[in-house]
Order: C-alpha cells, then sequence, then structure tokens
C-alpha cells in the first residue's frame, strides 16, 4: 500500500487500488464495502472495499479476516499482509477523504453531510471496480443509515448487482471484514505518518485514539489550538468538539455573511458592508462636458429603462 499520492498533498482526498486479479475479471465476483475513521476529530475517514470471485469466499474465509472490530494495529497489520498475499484472487481499493476535505463539504454553504459523502465514496469504489472490469454479482455493505433505503438506493444504482446492506456487516461478511481491514490499517499509518504542512515547530504526535471523548485528543486540540488561524488541516472544523473550542477559546470574529445582507453588521461595526460595492449606483458627474460625439446626436448616460 503505497500512500505517497496522498502523502504529497494530504489537503485532498485521493484513490488507492491493487492490482486487480485476473480471476476477478473472467468469474462472478462479491464485494465488500466498509469504512475507518468516521467518528474521530483528527485524521481522515477511510472508505474501502475488497473482492474475489464468489467461487473463493471459503478461501477468504480461511484468511481468519472476520471479527476484526477489537484487533490491535498489528494484528490488523498481519491480516492485511495475508490479504495483500493473496493478489491471485483478492483486490481492494480505497478512497481517502482528507479532514480538509470532510470540513469544507460539511461546512460549504450547500449543505454536504457526512452521510452523503459516504454513500458517493462508496459508490465511487464499487463503479471503480466496474470500470475496472470486476464482474461483480453480490454487494455487501455496513450501513450508514437506514438500511433499507440505503440498500435500496445501491440498487438502483447498480442494477443487476444483488446488494445487501446490514448494520455491523464486517462481523458477518467476510468479504466485509477483508474491506474494514485495508480501511482501517490506511487510516492507521496515514495517521502516524501525517505531515503537518503548517509550521507547527516539532508536533507532539501524542494524541491518542483521535475521538472527542479521548482525553488525549482533547489535550492535543487545546495545544495546537491557533486564536486566530484555529487548527492544522489535521483536524475536522466541522466537528462540534472543534466548534466548541474555537467558540470557546479562540479570538471572535465577525462575518458580514452571518447578517441578513451584511449591511446590517456592517453598520453595526461602523463600517461599510462589503457588499455595498457591488450594488448599481447613479453615476455622479465628474464635472467634464461629455465627449461631442455625444452631445452632437444627443446621447446621453442612464441608469435605468
Amino acid at each position: 500500500m503505497d500512500l505517497g499520492v496522498f502523502e504529497e498533498d494530504n489537503s485532498r482526498s485521493c484513490r488507492l487500488a491493487s492490482a486487480i486479479p485476473e480471476a476477478c475479471k473472467t468469474e462472478d465476483c462479491c464485494l465488500g464495502i466498509d469504512e475507518a475513521g468516521r467518528g474521530p476529530v483528527l485524521g481522515p475517514m477511510v472508505y474501502g472495499i475488497c473482492f474475489c470471485p464468489i467461487s473463493k469466499k471459503k478461501g477468504l474465509q480461511e484468511l481468519k479476516v472476520a471479527g476484526n472490530a477489537t484487533l490491535s494495529e498489528e494484528e490488523r497489520e498481519n491480516l492485511f499482509a495475508k490479504l495483500d498475499e493473496s493478489k491471485g484472487f483478492v483486490g481492494w481499493a480505497l478512497q481517502i477523504l482528507s479532514p480538509n476535505t470532510i470540513s469544507t463539504s460539511m461546512l460549504q454553504r450547500a449543505k454536504y453531510n457526512l452521510n452523503a459523502l459516504s454513500h458517493d465514496a462508496a459508490i465511487g469504489l464499487v463503479q471503480y471496480a466496474l470500470d475496472c472490469g470486476v464482474q461483480l454479482k453480490e454487494v455487501f455493505v455496513d450501513t450508514v443509515g437506514p438500511a433499507e433505503k440505503y440498500q435500496d438506493k445501491l440498487s438502483q444504482r447498480f442494477p443487476g448487482v444483488e446488494v445487501t446492506v446490514r448494520p455491523k456487516a464486517d462481523s458477518l461478511f467476510p468479504v466485509v471484514s477483508a474491506a474494514s481491514i485495508c480501511a482501517k490499517v490506511a487510516r492507521d499509518r496515514v495517521v502516524k505518518s501525517w505531515t503537518f504542512k503548517e509550521d507547527l515547530g516539532q508536533v507532539d504526535t501524542d494524541y491518542g485514539s483521535g475521538y472527542p471523548n479521548d482525553p488525549k485528543t482533547k489535550a492535543w486540540m487545546a495545544k495546537y489550538l491557533d486564536p486566530v488561524f484555529g487548527y492544522p488541516q489535521f483536524v475536522r472544523f466541522s466537528w462540534s468538539t472543534a466548534q466548541t473550542i474555537l467558540d470557546g477559546k479562540a479570538v471572535a470574529v465577525h462575518w458580514d455573511d452571518d447578517e441578513e445582507d451584511g449591511t446590517k453588521g456592517a453598520a453595526q461595526q461602523n463600517s461599510t458592508s462589503m457588499l455595498s460595492y457591488f450594488r448599481r449606483q447613479r453615476p455622479e458627474s465628474a464635472g467634464r462636458e461629455p465627449h461631442r460625439y455625444f452631445t452632437e446626436r444627443r446621447l446621453e448616460a442612464v441608469d435605468s429603462l
């Protein structure tokens, strides 16, 4: 798993993938989808797929990838190595959603929430597998939101593919467990080797699990809060944990957009609204005669019809 493409610019999302096994292009295949890092306030969220011929399901079970929720990082690495060694019949692909992508999507004017991001990442990965020639017949997914609605959405998007969406699918279907391992290993590696583009000096990397209720994570966020610029892009600004700390400890900033049209807020600050420069205003006379071309033809400037 080469993370170099993502590490070159970790402010953007990227896709990584294994080679496509030839068996997956000629035999009917099953595919599992799962994610890692949905809840943390630090680091990326990673969506993963894993696929293999339906005839090789037993071989996937023999790798003992099921029930990986309580595994240590080392155990996950060992299982991923086994999956990678089985590249004759197992393939995988990942979509790494950077913290910056998550934050800007959730905070933009036209809201793009985490469920929508997750659905689109999953759909994009399934489409990638199909585009690569994988003969998909079965897809198993760990649910995001109501399972029945998500299943209907995927079934309509991929007619001819049997879609099964279940809560805790990683404990029910080995192919989903395999996808979960790929996603978790990628996130573990990204978080561990994160390069801070901001000028923070020697960064303390003891930030705990990254989950909002982790004391180490809270302490790290308090330590690296800039009162003006907030947090480095390793932090998901859109999380309520970050918002609460910023509201309480960062410098208050007034944005004209927070008001109805900017004018009211500007008046409160005894300043001119930036939006006022874009309004049409009646042009004032500059005290000079118009060119004779206009006077001879009785042409006048108007600002309304």
